[in-house]
């Protein structure tokens, strides 16, 4: 019981020391800067406890659960030796992590209101819903495919920086014919995919399976696959703007 608090104390005290920066950075300018007193003191401390134990939960919860399982199940794979039933569950994992991103899904709903009241989409409930929806499931199949491809890298052993070249080169030839309107959200939603949900369970595949197969370095190999989940969704996303 004691070694569970002892942790949980620990992970208090790393997001404290995590979010210091950001409370020191606005005290500063708030107060020596703009010479402003600080508008609802109590909401504003109030707030930043339940953001320090918010985000001292997530950590502890992703330590406790969410990694472990992630490498408990990558190493299940590889002993299984199957490797259509790895490639389908690494997609199936990249897919159902990324539609579910909270990130994923407020950036998709603002982009469906610009896009409407741009006049790029109809400006009505239902045309918003279908492109957003559009949007999430495009980012969401990029990110299966991307890390289908990372898993594939490692049990083939391909260097890495040759893929992400190639990609990024894929990028920046789409950038030149893609509509204007679309290649903003395309890089944003680039970012937005490696977020709280993605990113762990993600990363915990990788190095569980790279620590499985022999021959594999985990620190080599294991790292890399939130490269491939930042890049893919840009191209597609491109590619879903020129489609529609």
């Amino acid at each position: 019981m004691i070694a569970p608090l002892k942790s949980l104390f620990l992970s208090l005290l790393g997001s404290l020391r995590d979010l210091a920066p950001i409370i020191l950075v606005i005290a500063f300018f708030q107060i020596i800067v703009l010479q402003q007193p600080i508008p609802d003191l109590i909401g504003l401390i109030t707030g930043i406890i339940l953001v320090l134990f918010g985000l001292t939960f997530f950590i502890y919860g992703l330590e406790m659960g969410l990694f472990p399982i992630g490498e408990s199940m990558a190493h299940a794979f590889a002993k299984k030796g199957s490797v259509f039933w790895l490639l389908t569950f690494a997609f199936s994992l990249g897919f159902g992590t990324t539609v579910a991103e909270p990130a994923l899904i407020a950036v998709a709903n603002e982009s469906a209101q610009i896009a409407a009241e741009g006049g790029i989409i109809s400006n009505n409930e239902p045309s918003m819903k279908r492109y957003a929806t559009g949007l999430r499931l495009t980012v969401a199949f990029s990110v299966g495919l991307a890390i289908l491809i990372g898993v594939l890298r490692i049990l083939k052993g391909w260097p890495i920086h040759y893929l992400i070249i190639g990609g990024y080169i894929g990028v920046m030839i789409m950038t030149a014919f893609a509509p204007e309107s679309i290649i903003g959200i395309a890089y944003d939603s680039g970012g937005v995919t490696t977020s709280t949900i993605t990113v762990p369970l993600v990363t915990a595949l990788g190095v569980g399976l790279a620590s499985s197969i022999k021959g594999r370095n985990p620190m080599v190999d294991g790292f890399g696959l939130i490269a491939f989940a930042s890049l893919t969704p840009i191209i597609f996303v491109m590619g879903y703007g020129m489609l529609i």
